[in-house]
């Protein structure tokens, strides 16, 4: 019986590729948008730097929100934004060069993190080589046939003293022919160098809609050839996804119906447009129920979800949908934060922000340890990862769907009202439900059961014999079993720690954890949160104790967390320091 999950196994897995469907799969990704990430200047001033380094003080975090693949959006030399490509060779001066970006690589690679990069193969700057040479020899240039319909009659806004096509009117990224050979092998070598000059496992294909689909045939060919498990992903944002993912063209693509829907449904507390998405696409007969979808809630061109929605308190339901719907999460830095932005009708900067680690603007830690359970819960059920999909019950402001395979069920419900609720539906079993989400909280079912659902909850709900869990660690590496120390005579008033020992083999060292008793009071988080722990409770099934406690910034957030996790040590710049410090 399958009853624990330690993480760094499924990540060996990954790594390995055991899996046959790939490794997408078994992946939970992060994205980063370098340039701004690293605070590079918006013009290139061909100055040599090395920031994108900074990348290494932020893969502990990365790995804390079980991440094991990671897209960069474009590194390669441009003039402003990276997607006016000088030079497909050649790292960003202003990120580094190459023999950084190897390392960068190999060291997200020892870190079980795959890696994909952009690929921007429909257009480059007016800095591309081909383009300065046709900006000097005019009709007589040998790449005069590289770009779509230059015309030496006419003009460019630009006053090239000629026309071309620019990418949907931008005239600063100039379009390629993809349909001549010698364009199509310059690509698809370049593509050869990244995977290897820097080991990558994957591409992003930025404008897929506009590049020829005979180009992506040959791509995918050429980068099959090199690894088998090799990722291809279409940026789409309309359309039918068949005509681009299918065994012959790329292998997913955004689903950005799906994007929309999800924050949409929350601001209009109507459950019934992302159902009916969700069923549309991944039910039985959906029509891309054989496309594993790109699945996000924000990117480097849209708003940030925390922007979009009316009511922050819907955040956790959302991720909660993005981690549970068929197809693979991905999370846009920062974003994990609760940041926000907003595009303005002249520029997209401000969705791309520079960050550091010790300074989110106004974090929600709430909400990245709800990420950071997302992540350990998905890559421990199997029906998330490969289950089929139904929706079980739609109510406008309440939801439940299931996801199934031939070996494990998986319920997941929403409520999205600021209110407890409760929510029916037909289980089809006598067993019990686990909910994985929510403290592993053991539910005997017969058929048909309406659940309770608190105010902005959503439950992952796991039909099993009672004897399954998933354990969750400060450092998601390590199972662990937790003996409960005898407990103070006055139980009201505190509670003690649990002393805890390992469960896996493993050469980790596992966080520093001494008896210690929990009093109610004023606690400051390690990351900076301040919360009132105001009773203790026992798990009514597995006897384990619980800490009770609020947001004192938003007293509306009561959360309950096993007293062994709240008492205990985490790492913080190499040095142990407590989880939640007694203040008052």
């Amino acid at each position: 019986m399958y009853t624990k999950h330690c993480i760094r196994t499924l990540l060996y897995s990954v790594q390995k590729g055991d899996n046959i469907m790939g490794y997408i799969n078994e992946s939970v990704i992060y994205n980063i948008y370098p340039l701004g990430f690293c605070g590079a200047p918006k013009e290139n001033d061909f100055k040599q730097e090395y920031r994108l380094d900074k990348i290494y003080g932020w893969i502990d975090h990365m790995k804390s929100m079980s991440v094991n693949a990671l897209v960069f959006n474009p590194v390669f030399e441009s003039s402003k934004h990276g997607y006016d490509t000088i030079d497909y060779k050649k790292i960003d001066c202003r990120l580094g060069d190459n023999e950084s970006f190897k390392k960068i690589c190999k060291t997200l690679h020892d870190n079980g993190i795959r890696i994909m990069l952009d690929g921007v193969f429909n257009h480059v700057g007016r800095d591309f080589f081909a383009f300065k040479d046709v900006q000097q020899n005019r009709e007589n240039s040998r790449y005069a046939s590289w770009f779509e319909n230059l015309n030496f009659w006419n003009n460019s806004p630009y006053n090239d003293g000629f026309s071309y096509e620019g990418w949907a009117g931008y005239y600063d990224l100039v379009k390629l022919n993809l349909h001549n050979d010698e364009v199509v092998n310059y690509l698809l070598d370049c593509a050869r160098f990244w995977i290897d000059e820097f080991d990558i496992d994957g591409l992003r294909l930025d404008a897929a809609d506009c590049i020829d689909i005979e180009f992506f045939k040959k791509l995918k060919n050429v980068c099959k050839e090199k690894k088998s498990d090799f990722w291809l992903y279409g940026e789409i944002t309309h359309g039918d996804y068949n005509h681009w993912a299918n065994p012959d063209v790329l292998d997913s693509v955004t689903n950005y119906e799906c994007y929309k829907g999800i924050y949409s449904s929350h601001n209009d507390h109507n459950y019934f447009e992302i159902a009916h998405s969700l069923n549309r696409q991944f039910a039985n007969g959906g029509i891309y129920r054989n496309i594993y979808t790109y699945n996000f809630v924000d990117n480097h061109d849209v708003n940030r979800v925390a922007s979009m929605l009316k009511d922050k308190n819907h955040l956790n339901n959302v991720y909660t949908m993005m981690y549970t719907m068929p197809g693979v999460p991905s999370i846009y830095y920062g974003s994990e934060f609760g940041i926000e932005g907003m595009r303005t009708a002249y520029s997209d900067y401000e969705l791309r922000p520079c960050l550091d680690l010790d300074s989110i603007p106004n974090p929600n830690y709430e909400l990245l340890e709800h990420i950071k359970k997302l992540g350990v819960v998905r890559l421990a059920l199997e029906a998330l990862k490969y289950g089929d999909f139904e929706n079980i019950n739609i109510q406008n402001e309440k939801l439940v769907y299931r996801r199934k395979t031939d070996n494990q069920t998986v319920f997941v419900a929403f409520n999205l009202t600021d209110r407890v609720e409760r929510i029916g539906f037909d289980t089809g079993c006598n067993a019990k439900l686990t909910d994985v989400l929510n403290g592993n909280e053991v539910i005997d079912v017969n058929g048909y059961y309406e659940i309770e659902m608190q105010p902005y909850q959503s439950r992952i709900l796991v039909v099993n014999d009672g004897s399954f869990r998933v354990d969750f660690n400060a450092d998601n590496t390590e199972c662990r079993k937790a003996e409960i120390d005898e407990a103070p005579a006055n139980e009201e008033t505190s509670v003690k720690a649990v002393k805890t020992e390992n469960c896996c083999e493993s050469n980790s060292d596992i966080a520093e954890n001494t008896t210690k008793e929990i009093k109610p009071g004023i606690y400051l988080h390690f990351k900076g949160g301040e919360y009132e722990v105001i009773n203790f409770a026992t798990h009514s099934e597995t006897g384990e104790k619980l800490v009770i406690y609020r947001n004192l910034h938003n007293t509306s957030e009561v959360w309950a967390r096993p007293v062994e996790i709240f008492a205990e040590k985490v790492d913080v710049d190499g040095k142990k320091t407590d989880r939640f410090t007694f203040i008052g």
